[in-house]
């Protein structure tokens, strides 16, 4: 098994190969841009953290022409400003079967599954899966994903993992010392 060095280790040859083919990331949203949690105000308002990093991935990966999308099985109009905040043009909230919402999407930006990378958390995201060719479970995942996955982060859910991923994409695809700009 041949590897490729990375700034978060060494990763198998195949994957990379499969990393540098992207052209579509679709993202869960809770346990991946977030740590999972859902904080309750007294007010019945809910509160998230997205961790700047992963901002900053995203926008990378946009500036080289690889398409972002986030599918979650929850509303929230804090996900919805966020991403709108990053420029992700893709937002599908309510979303309980991932599965042919990402194949929808895939006809619709003229993507293919070998073009295709997803990276999530939990059982839902399993239908994401199906139609992917990377897929990627953050460090701190369910250890059912964890185990279809064909890459685990080094880092937690919500606290750089979608980050680490953006960064293999921008290594695989020639990119990473080339990516400059602001995070949000």
């Amino acid at each position: 098994m041949s590897t490729i060095d990375t700034p978060y280790g060494s990763i198998d040859e195949t994957i990379f190969m499969k990393l540098k083919k992207i052209k579509l990331l679709a993202c869960d949203v809770d346990g991946v841009f977030s740590d999972g949690r859902i904080y309750m105000g007294q007010g019945g308002e809910e509160l998230k953290a997205f961790h700047t990093r992963d901002g900053y991935g995203i926008k990378a990966l946009q500036k080289i022409g690889v398409q972002v999308a986030v599918i979650t099985g929850r509303k929230s109009n804090m996900v919805e400003r966020r991403m709108t905040a990053l420029g992700v043009k893709h937002i599908i909230q309510g979303c309980e079967d991932k599965q042919p919402a990402l194949q929808a999407l895939q006809q619709t930006l003229s993507v293919t599954i070998n073009e295709t990378a997803t990276i999530g958390d939990d059982m839902p995201d399993l239908g994401m899966y199906q139609v992917s060719q990377c897929n990627v479970c953050v460090q701190d995942g369910h250890p059912f994903l964890a185990a279809q996955a064909h890459y685990q982060t080094q880092i937690k859910g919500g606290f750089g993992a979608v980050r680490e991923l953006c960064d293999l994409i921008l290594l695989a695809h020639g990119k990473l010392d080339n990516i400059h700009g602001a995070s949000i």
